[in-house]
């Protein structure tokens, strides 16, 4: 966990509801995707998934201009974060979440976690519920996808931390190419309710606590401070078709909640009843 979510506005929208300055969605940036990106970035898409790039907001100051103010940008990062001494970009694939346990004692992210934050946004979250009750083909417990959402249905706002890694390989630093920018979702231990999915959830951040998430001024310990538990009630779940497994998937049908009777050994989140018999 976290390791798919449906990010489905438009840069336009993130724009007005994230209050940023500056729109570089369409800067050319480098993917580490041998193919095309399906959605391609910037577009609505209903199952993102890791080396894939996202919609993500943070805050940078101008380096010819220390005296102006940090602006409030988008950008599209590869989800997996790189550190700038990686040898290559393969360790992203591996660095799709960073623990808040241990967040500013890794190597990999406490320099990001000191500096460089970020807001990941979506329209929510997928997990997958391992049943009590109902097993697969191989004899293990079956798996029934979740979708979390804010239930008062404003945008989750996912803490993450990026990251820059230059190319060795590009000579040119103005090559596009010559830089990847990456980054990592921030989780937890899930709260009441949603710990009957799995036992971690992306860390979401308020509105009112963006500003000093974002300033590169904050410091870590005061930023660590910003992911302590919140109060519980925030989301709502529900299991989704299975068909969101596939990364391949796509598609606002993604979100339409399962039919009760196409339910399966499931646990209820919010009562702990299981639905649908045992399989």
């Amino acid at each position: 966990m976290c390791g798919r979510y449906a990010a489905t506005a438009n840069p336009d929208e993130l724009v007005l509801e994230f209050e940023v300055d500056q729109d570089r969605t369409a800067e050319p940036s480098r993917s580490v995707l041998v193919n095309p990106q399906q959605p391609a970035p910037g577009r609505p898409d209903h199952n993102m998934a890791p080396t894939k790039q996202a919609p993500v907001v943070l805050t940078r100051a101008r380096r010819d201009d220390t005296s102006v103010d940090p602006t409030r940008q988008l950008r599209l990062l590869t989800w997996g974060l790189v550190p700038s001494w990686a040898k290559d970009t393969r360790v992203g694939a591996r660095m799709i979440n960073a623990r808040v346990e241990s967040v500013a004692d890794k190597p990999a992210f406490a320099r990001a976690l000191a500096a460089r934050r970020c807001l990941v946004p979506a329209r929510g979250w997928y997990e997958w519920q391992a049943s009590p009750t109902a097993v697969d083909a191989k004899g293990k417990p079956r798996k029934q996808p979740f979708f979390t959402t804010r239930a008062d249905g404003a945008s989750v706002a996912m803490a993450g931390l990026y990251e820059f890694w230059r190319d060795p390989a590009v000579p040119d630093r103005d090559d596009p190419d010559a830089w990847l920018t990456s980054f990592t979702i921030v989780t937890g231990p899930a709260e009441p309710g949603l710990d009957r999915i799995h036992d971690r959830q992306p860390m979401v951040l308020e509105p009112g606590e963006w500003a000093q998430w974002l300033d590169p001024a904050t410091g870590a310990a005061d930023a660590v401070a910003l992911l302590a538990p919140h109060e519980p009630g925030r989301f709502t779940a529900y299991p989704v078709s299975r068909a969101v497994s596939s990364s391949r998937s796509n598609g606002p049908q993604l979100l339409e909640p399962l039919p009760p009777e196409e339910l399966v050994g499931v646990v209820d989140p919010m009562t702990g009843e299981v639905l649908g018999g045992p399989g």
